[in-house]
């Protein structure tokens, strides 16, 4: 077992049961988003540190998976249990770090416990089967066996959850893991190591590096210790991991970009649906995969629909996520910010009107705060239709006929989720029939929980996380025939 203690546990990587330091010393900045001011120096490996990582893993793999799912369980048990005993800790490093609200901070921390959790109890059910047979003396079985190394990349938004929706069940499976997480969001992620590291993970079974995303992505790719990459991000990044996966045929796993509809019906209270429009659109100020992006609301009820968004986004609280009441806190990084102002320039160019935010906030001297924005008079080409947008912008159309709306809600290369508000149980089924995605919440703004499959369709992705399609991934299906002896 790691018996590793960390007294510089925030600036350090996790190798072999060990914190180090990068090979040649590099370190990064990490920055507070609320505040612009760096909040720790982080530990910046390389290729060689990633090497060093996956050797530690392939080194683990054996004795990890010869280990019954019980035993693997009661480790990822007991770090879901630390994790939520420590949640207002690490919720406080990851507002600093990311930037959203304590209160959305906590319940990331939360919703990855439970994770854990459900995969601690998922890999004792990594079933096989029992095959008939066609001819006589014969038997046949499939039985699981865990894929191997997997290299896991994840973004900046939602640091924990994104990294235990692969470590989880990676681990559950009797797999070893490197985790790469956004240079920018490390912090948070390295209390959850703490947390496996208390609960029994042996050395080499998880291991945590930092980087150039392209070197350790290269590393994973060319590294034949590697099998299996799994990675959340954007669609241009995933085609890249594709190309480079073909030639030594390894496997992926990817939750890539979206660019989701909400429907609004008229059989439905509107001022209701705009409540839970403004609550799923800009949690984490829209910098969420899965986050409503067009708003196509029914000419019937579309007047009041947007009243009533216009007053619930102006009264969303903005400021630093770690003050008591905010509900919006900074973007996550000066960037982020720009190219919000970019699509809001660009609507306006093209005819939008912006009825309320568009503009960074001039209430704060520093930190990327961007108002809360609702546009209307919006048209196809404008680039929040046509780019994924990820920013806290609202574009609000309105439609008449159900296969209309439809059509419109598919007219897409993204797959990834839709929403659909109504009442009606048959517009319901006719929507979750023929919209083109993988997620698809009715009246529900947060459909994302780990007992039911996370992923997309189309460009939105291959594969899934979470369910027991979650385990899946990590698991290799071995088909075994048995000749038996006459007599």
């Amino acid at each position: 077992m790691a018996t590793a203690t960390a007294t510089t546990t925030q600036k350090r990587m996790y190798i072999d049961g060990q914190w180090v330091v990068a090979e040649d010393g590099r370190t990064i900045g990490v920055i507070n988003p609320a505040t612009e001011n760096i909040v720790a120096e982080m530990a910046f490996g390389s290729r060689a540190d990633t090497k060093r990582a996956l050797a530690a893993a392939a080194k683990a793999m054996p004795g990890w998976m010869k280990q019954t799912p019980n035993d693997r369980g009661k480790i990822l048990k007991k770090t879901a249990d630390l994790m939520r005993d420590r949640a207002d800790a690490i919720a406080r490093t990851l507002t600093m770090e990311q930037g959203k609200p304590l209160a959305e901070a906590k319940a990331e921390i939360l919703h990855s416990a439970d994770t854990f959790e459900w995969f601690a109890e998922e890999g004792k059910r990594a079933y096989g089967q029992v095959i008939p047979n066609s001819q006589p003396g014969k038997k046949h079985v499939t039985i699981k066996h865990p894929v191997g190394v997997v290299g896991a990349i994840s973004p900046w938004n939602f640091p924990i959850t994104l990294q235990s929706r692969k470590i989880a069940p990676a681990l559950a499976a009797g797999c070893t893991i490197v985790c790469k997480p956004a240079s920018q969001t490390p912090l948070s992620l390295v209390q959850v190591f703490e947390c496996m590291i208390e609960a029994g993970l042996p050395a080499g079974v998880a291991n945590l590096v930092m980087g150039p995303a392209q070197d350790i992505a290269d590393e994973f790719l060319e590294n034949p210790v590697c099998r299996k990459i799994s990675f959340t991000g954007s669609t241009e990044v995933g085609k890249q991991l594709m190309r480079g996966a073909a030639d030594g045929l390894k496997r992926l796993s990817l939750e890539l970009g979206g660019h989701a509809p909400f429907i609004v019906f008229p059989d439905a209270d509107p001022e209701v649906g705009a409540k839970i429009a403004v609550m799923g659109k800009f949690r984490n100020n829209g910098q969420v995969c899965i986050a409503p992006s067009r708003f196509y609301v029914h000419k019937d009820v579309q007047k009041k629909f947007t009243e009533a968004t216009v007053d619930f986004a102006r009264a969303l609280k903005l400021g630093n996520g770690l003050d008591a009441g905010i509900e919006i806190g900074p973007m996550f990084e000066k960037k982020a910010m720009e190219n919000t102002l970019g699509l809001v320039s660009d609507a306006k160019q093209r005819g939008a009107s912006i009825l309320t935010g568009g503009k960074r906030s001039d209430r704060f001297n520093k930190g990327y705060f961007f108002e809360p924005t609702v546009l209307t008079n919006i048209s196809g080409e404008m680039k929040l239709m046509t780019e994924e947008p990820f920013a806290p912008v609202m574009p609000i159309l309105d439609f008449s006929k159900l296969d209309d709306v439809i059509a419109a809600a598919n007219n897409t290369r993204y797959g990834l989720a839709a929403y659909v508000f109504t009442n009606d149980l048959t517009v319901a089924w006719k929507m979750a029939d023929g919209i083109e995605a993988g997620i698809i919440g009715i009246n529900d703004p947060v459909p994302a929980t780990p007992q039911c499959p996370f992923g997309g369709m189309k460009e939105s992705g291959l594969g899934r996380e979470l369910g027991h399609e979650g385990l899946e991934a990590y698991l290799e299906t071995k088909y075994v025939s048995i000749k038996l002896r006459e007599g």
